[in-house]
């Protein structure tokens, strides 16, 4: 009798088999979480408290559960980066927004054996970002300035948060993903203070403004009641439509 994916008993005896035949490296899930709070972009990194790498400042991820790689095959990497991201740094997965960066897989990047990541690029509210606390495996998690991070970190960590950056800025340039970086409700400079924190650019007010009624006029973003001060004067609230 074959299963659902078309293997016969004997065809998984036969590949059991022939298993050793075929390399098998391990697969791992890596996280690069960002956040903006008051102004600035901001990095989760946690400090390992486990070799390779002991003491050194690294992104958070581990190892994907590939099960017997036959009867059981794990979990789907998605699942893999929420349950390591919640383990790791205590987040549960509705406080971040996760999308896969890409696959790093360069021959040594980790000393133990060949190790192929998956990483995911995730955006925290700045009103969820105080919910951090180390676990699992690490022995700190810290948010960094993205200016002010320690050098170098762990493994080829600083080569995906480089890919990471460059993708984030080309969603935010396009208007899209701000809404992962601001509260629920918010003024206009606190939507431009995000955007410039991320772009490290300083956006002229009144075309942001501008830029802010034309996502109104589409529907994309709404006013709210209420007001919000800043100094001493009042400003309007907003919130993303879904």
């Amino acid at each position: 009798m074959r299963d659902d994916h078309g293997l016969s008993e004997s065809d998984v005896d036969a590949y059991r088999a022939r298993a050793d035949q075929w390399a098998r490296p391990s697969l791992t899930c890596d996280l690069i979480v960002f956040t903006v709070i008051d102004g600035l972009l901001k990095l989760l990194l946690i400090e390992r408290a486990q070799p390779p790498f002991a003491g050194s400042w690294a992104l958070p991820g581990g190892f994907v559960d590939v099960g017997d790689g036959f009867v059981d095959q794990g979990e789907d990497l998605r699942d893999a980066a929420a349950r390591e991201l919640q383990e790791e740094t205590g987040l549960p997965g509705a406080a971040t927004w996760l999308e896969q960066l890409g696959a790093f897989g360069s021959p040594y990047r980790d000393p133990r054996l060949r190790v192929v990541t998956i990483a995911y690029y995730a955006l925290v509210r700045p009103d969820l970002a105080p919910l951090v606390a180390a676990g699992d495996d690490a022995a700190k998690a810290q948010w960094f300035d993205i200016d002010a991070l320690p050098e170098p970190l762990a493994f080829d960590h600083d080569a995906i948060l480089e890919a990471a950056q460059r993708v984030l800025r080309e969603r935010v340039q396009r208007g899209e993903l701000l809404f992962r970086l601001v509260p629920p409700t918010f003024t206009a400079s606190e939507l431009r203070a995000a955007a410039d924190a991320v772009l490290g650019t300083r956006t002229d007010p009144g075309n942001f403004r501008r830029r802010l009624r034309r996502w109104v006029a589409e529907g994309r973003v709404e006013a709210v009641p209420g007001r919000r001060y800043h100094s001493r004067k009042p400003a309007g609230l907003y919130r993303f439509r879904d």
